[in-house]
C-alpha cells in the first residue's frame, strides 16, 4: 500500500471478520501515536496534511481534511477527541430508530448515515458530501470493516482514507492511534474534555486493577449468546479484553477457537464448558437480549455466574477513546469487586 491511490478491498472473508459468534456483526476494535505504527502530522495552518495509517501506508492531503466520512465507531471515537464527521456508515441505529451502542455520544441527527448494516454503503450519499477523507476500523487490514466489496475502488478512489486496526492490539493502543488522529486533524487532546477523560478513563484503570488484585483466582469470561450458539471470546483478539489481561483480570482463554480466531462457538448443551466466575455479555443487536435468554435458554440460567447475577453487559464495539471506555471500565471495576469466586 503506498499513498493516497490505495485501494484495499474487503474480501468476504474480511467482511465477516469476527467469525461464528457474532456473525456479520462481531468485530470487534485499534489505534497509534507517531511511535513505532508511524502516527500523523499535519501542517498548524493550510498546508500539507499526513498521517501514516495502520495499513503502513502515508496518507496525503493538499490541507487538512475537514469533510470527513467514518465508520460509526471512528466517528465517534473522533468526536470525542474533538473531530466531528459530516457522514458514518456501518450499525448507527436499530428498527426503531434508537442508537446502538457503537453510536457511543454522536449527535446522530447531524450526521448523514452512508450505511445503517453490513456492508450497507451508499456511493452517491457519499460523494454528495464531497468528503475529503474516509476513516475506518479494520479487523482483518487491510480490509475496511463493514464496506462493501462491490464498489470498493470508487469508495476508496474518491479520496484519501485512514484504516486503524480494530483488532488483536490492546485498548490503550487503539486509543492513542484516534488521539494521534484527532490531533493531525487540529484536536487539542492533551486539553479540555479530552484531557479530562483521560484522567477519568485513568483512575477507572487504577480501580479495575485493584478490583483484580483483591479477587484472586476469579475467572471471567467474555461470551456471545445466540440462538443456535453459545461463544467464548478469545481474550486477545478484543482490545478490551486484551487489555483487561494486562490490568490483571483473569479472563478464560478458549483452547479450540474457530478461524479467525476470535470466537470459540458451542452448542447450548455445552454452554457450562468453561467454569466462570463472572460473564462478559456482548450486548449488540445480533445478540440475544438477556431477558429472551432467561426466558429461552435453560442452560444459561443454570450457568453458576448467572444464578449469581454476575453477568456485565460487554460492547466490544465501543468507541475508541478515553471517554468511551472510562464508564465501561468502572462498571467492569464494580461488578469484579463485588463479584464471589463460585468455583
Amino acid at each position: 500500500m503506498r499513498g493516497v491511490s490505495s485501494r484495499p478491498r474487503l474480501s468476504r472473508r474480511g467482511l465477516l471478520a469476527a467469525g461464528g459468534a457474532a456473525g456479520l456483526g462481531a468485530l470487534l476494535a485499534a489505534c497509534g501515536d507517531g511511535g513505532s505504527k508511524g502516527g500523523g502530522n499535519s501542517s498548524s495552518g493550510g498546508g500539507a496534511w499526513s498521517f501514516k495509517d495502520d495499513r503502513g501506508t502515508l496518507v496525503k492531503a493538499g490541507s487538512r481534511p475537514r469533510r470527513i466520512v467514518g465508520y460509526v465507531g471512528s466517528a465517534a471515537a473522533l468526536h470525542d477527541f474533538g473531530i466531528d464527521c459530516v457522514g458514518i456508515y456501518g450499525p448507527s441505529t436499530y428498527k426503531n430508530g434508537s442508537p446502538t451502542p457503537q453510536a457511543g455520544s454522536l449527535d446522530l441527527a447531524k450526521l448523514t448515515v452512508v450505511g445503517n448494516g453490513p456492508g450497507e454503503f451508499s456511493i452517491e450519499k457519499y460523494m454528495s458530501l464531497k468528503p475529503d477523507l474516509l476513516v475506518g476500523n479494520m479487523v482483518q487490514p487491510p480490509a475496511f470493516w463493514q464496506l462493501p466489496e462491490e464498489g470498493a475502488d470508487k469508495i476508496f478512489g474518491f479520496a484519501p482514507s485512514v484504516g486503524i486496526s480494530a483488532a488483536k492490539a490492546s485498548l490503550l493502543t487503539v486509543i492513542e492511534r484516534y488521539a494521534a488522529l484527532a490531533e493531525s486533524l487540529g484536536a487539542d487532546v492533551g486539553g479540555g474534555p479530552a484531557a479530562e477523560a483521560k484522567k477519568r478513563f485513568e483512575a477507572a484503570v487504577a480501580s479495575l486493577r485493584r478490583a483484580a488484585e483483591g479477587r484472586p483466582g476469579l475467572k471471567v469470561m467474555a461470551a456471545a449468546a445466540q440462538a443456535d450458539n453459545f461463544s467464548v471470546g478469545v481474550p486477545g483478539a478484543y482490545p478490551d479484553i486484551r487489555y483487561y489481561r494486562e490490568l490483571g483480570v483473569d479472563v478464560i482463554e478458549p483452547t479450540n477457537p474457530g478461524k479467525p480466531g476470535f470466537w470459540e462457538n458451542h452448542s447450548w448443551e455445552n454452554a457450562d464448558a468453561y467454569p466462570a466466575d463472572v460473564i462478559l455479555l456482548d450486548q449488540r443487536s445480533n445478540n440475544l437480549p438477556l431477558d429472551e435468554l432467561r426466558r429461552s435458554k435453560p442452560t444459561w440460567r443454570e450457568l453458576p455466574a448467572v444464578k449469581a447475577d454476575q453477568v456485565v453487559p460487554w460492547n466490544n464495539e465501543a468507541q475508541f477513546s478515553y471517554a468511551g471506555y472510562a464508564p465501561l471500565i468502572e462498571r467492569l471495576a464494580t461488578a469484579i469487586g463485588k463479584a464471589q469466586k463460585l468455583h
